[in-house]
């Protein structure tokens, strides 16, 4: 590993953002969810969230370009399990779910500890989940089409968290010496080299050369 490799590594871990989140509830199409993971890489989501439909979580494609060796996706049994480890932590749950009480994406205060919660597909977000969320969030709609691809709308929205958590400086590198950022680093370093010994698949031989 060349020392500009490891300082990239280094650099992007002290920007991981552990109090932002992604929970999807049972989507199932692989490439949106590695399209969500790949915007949870971007905007620096240090851990993910899914509850898996019935036939599991999706293999991931080429579409993540190895976002999921940056984002950890914790696995959950149900909703109600999963939306409880997130209340526990302490995060806010956002629904994005179309509705007469919903507010616009952009108004709630993402500095504060955020899960952004997001249903499948063809049903959005299920009533078990909506009945224990803090807010149902909407992205504004002009045109005939009432919704975005889950991915997309997921990109909006953790656009907007960003936006406001950059404003507040919460973006500023964190010292590697503090938890949970120290772990992270190593990990990530020692994972980066234990690979380097091994072939990488095809999709991922771009995003090795950065």
């Amino acid at each position: 590993m060349t020392p500009q490799r490891k300082a990239r590594i280094e650099a992007v871990a002290a920007r991981r953002q552990p109090d932002l989140t992604v929970f999807m509830e049972r989507v199932h199409k692989p490439h949106n969810v590695a399209a969500v993971l790949r915007t949870c890489d971007a905007v620096g989501v240090m851990r993910a969230h899914a509850v898996p439909g019935e036939g599991g979580l999706p293999s991931l494609n080429h579409t993540s370009q190895g976002a999921q060796r940056w984002v950890e996706l914790q696995r959950h049994p149900d909703t109600l399990t999963g939306l409880a480890v997130l209340r526990e932590a302490g995060f806010r749950l956002y629904a994005a779910h179309f509705s007469s009480s919903a507010v616009d994406f952009r108004s709630p205060d993402y500095t504060r500890p955020t899960a952004i919660v997001m249903g499948t597909e063809k049903f959005g977000v299920s009533d078990e989940a909506l009945g224990l969320i803090d807010e149902e969030i909407v992205i504004p709609m002009l045109g005939m089409s009432q919704s975005l691809n889950v991915s997309v709308a997921t990109a909006l929205i953790l656009y907007e968290a960003q936006r406001q958590r950059s404003d507040a400086g919460m973006y500023a590198p964190r010292s590697l010496a503090e938890s949970p950022w120290q772990e992270l680093a190593a990990g990530w370093v020692q994972r980066d080299l234990d690979r380097r010994r091994m072939p990488l698949p095809d999709f991922e031989q771009e995003d090795d050369q950065g």
